[in-house]
C-alpha cells in the first residue's frame, strides 16, 4: 500500500521539484532571410546563427509606438551590452521611406551600437513574410499598421517569446528571458 501510493506521488514530487518556468516555450523556427543593414551592406541571417536575439517590427517615421518601442529596444541593448552572443535586430515596415542612409540616421539618433543593434530594409515581398509568416506579428501593408511587440529568439533560430511593448513587466522579463536563453546550452 505504501508502495503504491509513494509511487502514484513521484510524478507530483518530481514535477514540485523542478523550477517552475526554467525552460521557455519553443514556438516556430525562423527561416533564413536575406535583407540589407543600415550600413548600406547585405545582411545574412547567418549572422545571427548561434545567437540570441530580439526582433521588432517598426518604421522611422512613426507617429505611434515605434519611438517608444526603440526606447525600449535601448534598454535592452543596455542590459544586454556584455553579453556577446546577444543581438538586437529591427525590421522596418515601411521599406520605401526606411532607406539605409535613414535607418542609419535613426540608429545614430537612438544611440543604437552597430555592434549589437541591426536595422534591416529590403523587399516588401520579403518582410511581409517575415512579419505575417515567419513571426507570425501582423499584417504589413500600406496602412504601416504593425505589431508592438518584441519576439525573442534563441541560438538555434527559434522563437521563445513574445513581449508586448505596452505593458510595463514585458521588458524586464524579456531581459530575465534572454539571460535564461544565455544559460541554457543549445
Amino acid at each position: 500500500m505504501k508502495f503504491a501510493v509513494l509511487t502514484a506521488a513521484l510524478p507530483l514530487i518530481l514535477i514540485s521539484c523542478s523550477r517552475p518556468g526554467s525552460s521557455l516555450p519553443v514556438y516556430l523556427d525562423v527561416l533564413e532571410f536575406h535583407l540589407i543593414a543600415q550600413d548600406g551592406r547585405e545582411f545574412d541571417s547567418k549572422v545571427l546563427q548561434g545567437k540570441i536575439w530580439v526582433a521588432d517590427f517598426i518604421y522611422t517615421t512613426c507617429p505611434g509606438p515605434c519611438p517608444r518601442m526603440t526606447s525600449q529596444m535601448k534598454e535592452v541593448q543596455n542590459a544586454i551590452q556584455k553579453m556577446p552572443d546577444v543581438r538586437l535586430v529591427s525590421f522596418t515596415v515601411d521599406p520605401e521611406r526606411d532607406t539605409p542612409p535613414v535607418l542609419a540616421e535613426y540608429a545614430k539618433l537612438h544611440r543604437a551600437s552597430a555592434a549589437l543593434w541591426y536595422f534591416l530594409t529590403g523587399p516588401e515581398a520579403t518582410l511581409q513574410t517575415l512579419d505575417r509568416d515567419v513571426f507570425k506579428l501582423g499584417n504589413l501593408d500600406k496602412s504601416l499598421e504593425h505589431s508592438t511587440r518584441f519576439v525573442l529568439v534563441d541560438r538555434r533560430s527559434r522563437i521563445r517569446g513574445y513581449y508586448e511593448t505596452s505593458e510595463a513587466s514585458s521588458i524586464p522579463k524579456l531581459i530575465d528571458d534572454i539571460h535564461e536563453l544565455a544559460r541554457e546550452r543549445s
